[in-house]
C-alpha cells in the first residue's frame, strides 16, 4: 500500500475511521494524551456498528417486511449507482450496494468551532490523515457534550447532522459504504447527489485540503444530478429539484455576502468591540435577509430556519469548506471537454501539488469558471 492510499484509508470524514484508530492510538498516548482515546474509540465501534447493520440491497427488496415505498428508493439508488459507473466513471465497487436503517436522523454529528471574531476553524490532527476542522460523533449526546466543552473556551460552536461520510472506498473488503435511512427518502435529484458527491471522494482526495475535497465532490454531485435527472427524471422531480436548487442558490448568495463581510470586518484595524458591534449588526442584516426570502419568493419554506437562527462563526466557517473551489472544478471540467476520465486525470494532478500550488492552480482557473457560466 502507497503511502497516498495509506493516507486515503485513515482520512475518514471528521477523523471517525477505523484506520485512524489502529494506526495512531499508541502515538496519541505519547503526542496528545490518552484522553483522545476516548474519541477515537467511539469512532471506531460506531463505524463498525453501522457496517454491521447494512444488508444487501436485494435482500431488502425481496423481504416481504420491506414497505413498497422504501422498496421502491431502493431500486431507484441501484439505477443511480449503475448511472455512477456507466456516464460518470465513478468507482466499480461495493459502495451504496447495502441498506442499513440506523434508527437515527444521521449517519454522525460533526462539530466545529472558530474563534469569536475569526472564520478560521479550530482544527483537529492526527497521524497520517493531517488536520481536520471538525469532529465526527456516531452519537449526538456525545457530539453535544463536545461542543459544550468548546464553548466554555470561548469558542463559537455548532453541532450539525451528517446524513452520510465517505471511507473513501477503503471500507470495501467490509462491505463498502452503505445505502441509510438518513437519505434514502430525499427527493430523487437529492439523493443523486448525495451518492454522486460521496463515491466522487473515491477517485481523488488530497489529505488535509477540506475545501479542495469538498469543492471537487460538490462540483461532481451538481454534475451528475443534472445529468441523471434530463436523462431519467420525470416533470416532477425536474421541478421539485430546480426549486430546491433555486433555495440553494439563494442560500449561498446570502452567506457568501455575510461570510465575505465578516471576513473583511475581521481583518480590518477597527478595536475587538468595534468589530463585535458590527458583527452583531451583519447577523442581524442577514436574518432579516433571509426572512424576506423565506416569506416572500421562497413560499413560506421554513427549512433554513435553525440554520440561520443558530448561525455563528462557526457555521458560516465551514460553508467555505464545501462551495470555495466549485466554480474552479466547474471550469476545469469544461476546460477537460466535459470528459470524465480527463477530468478526474487533471483533478489527480492537482491534489499532487503541494497545498500552496494547488490553491494557486484553483485560482487561476476561476476566472475561466466566471467567464463559462453555464449550468453544467
Amino acid at each position: 500500500m502507497t503511502w497516498r492510499r495509506l493516507a486515503r484509508w485513515v482520512a475518514w470524514v471528521g477523523g471517525s475511521g477505523l484506520g485512524v484508530l489502529l494506526l495512531s492510538l499508541g502515538t496519541l498516548c505519547l503526542t496528545s494524551g490518552c484522553s483522545s482515546v476516548g474519541y477515537l474509540w467511539q469512532s471506531a465501534g460506531g463505524h463498525l456498528s453501522l457496517l454491521h447493520s447494512a444488508r444487501p440491497v436485494n435482500d431488502w427488496v425481496q423481504d416481504p417486511q420491506t414497505d413498497a415505498a422504501l422498496r421502491e428508493r431502493l431500486q431507484l439508488s441501484q439505477r443511480m449507482r449503475d448511472f455512477a459507473i456507466q456516464e460518470l466513471d465513478l468507482p466499480d465497487n461495493r459502495s451504496y450496494r447495502r441498506y442499513a436503517d440506523l434508527h437515527r436522523g444521521a449517519a454522525v454529528w460533526n462539530v466545529v468551532a472558530a474563534p469569536e471574531l475569526s472564520l478560521t476553524l479550530q482544527t483537529w490532527c492526527f497521524p497520517v490523515v493531517g488536520c481536520v476542522g471538525y469532529r465526527g460523533y456516531f452519537d449526538e449526546a456525545a457530539a453535544q457534550t463536545a461542543g459544550d466543552a468548546l464553548r466554555a473556551e470561548g469558542l463559537e460552536v455548532s453541532v450539525y447532522p451528517v446524513p452520510a461520510y465517505s471511507t473513501l472506498g477503503m471500507s470495501n473488503w467490509l462491505g463498502g459504504d452503505p445505502l441509510l435511512n438518513t437519505f434514502i427518502r430525499w427527493p430523487e435529484g437529492e439523493l443523486a447527489r448525495l451518492i454522486f458527491h460521496e463515491l466522487s471522494h473515491q477517485v481523488v482526495y488530497a489529505a488535509g485540503d477540506t475545501a479542495f475535497n469538498e469543492s471537487f465532490a460538490t462540483a461532481v454531485e451538481q454534475i451528475g444530478a443534472q445529468r441523471w435527472l434530463s436523462r431519467f427524471g420525470d416533470e416532477a422531480a425536474r421541478r421539485e429539484y430546480a426549486a430546491l436548487e433555486q433555495r440553494r442558490q439563494d442560500f449561498r448568495a446570502l452567506t457568501g455576502r455575510t461570510r465575505a463581510a465578516l471576513l473583511a470586518l475581521y481583518a480590518s484595524p477597527l478595536g475587538d468591540e468595534a468589530k463585535r458591534q458590527r458583527k452583531a449588526a451583519l447577523f442581524a442584516q442577514m436574518r432579516a435577509d433571509y426572512a424576506a426570502l423565506r416569506d416572500g419568493p421562497w413560499h413560506g419554506f421554513a427549512g433554513y430556519d435553525r440554520f440561520f437562527a443558530q448561525a455563528n462563526n462557526a457555521s458560516l466557517g465551514v460553508l467555505g469548506a464545501y462551495l470555495q473551489w466549485v466554480p474552479a472544478f466547474q471550469a476545469l471540467f469544461q476546460q477537460e471537454g466535459e470528459n470524465f476520465p480527463r477530468f478526474y486525470a487533471a483533478v489527480q494532478r492537482l491534489a499532487d501539488l503541494s497545498r500552496p500550488e494547488r490553491e494557486q492552480a484553483l485560482r487561476a482557473l476561476m476566472p475561466a469558471a466566471a467567464a463559462t457560466s453555464k449550468e453544467p
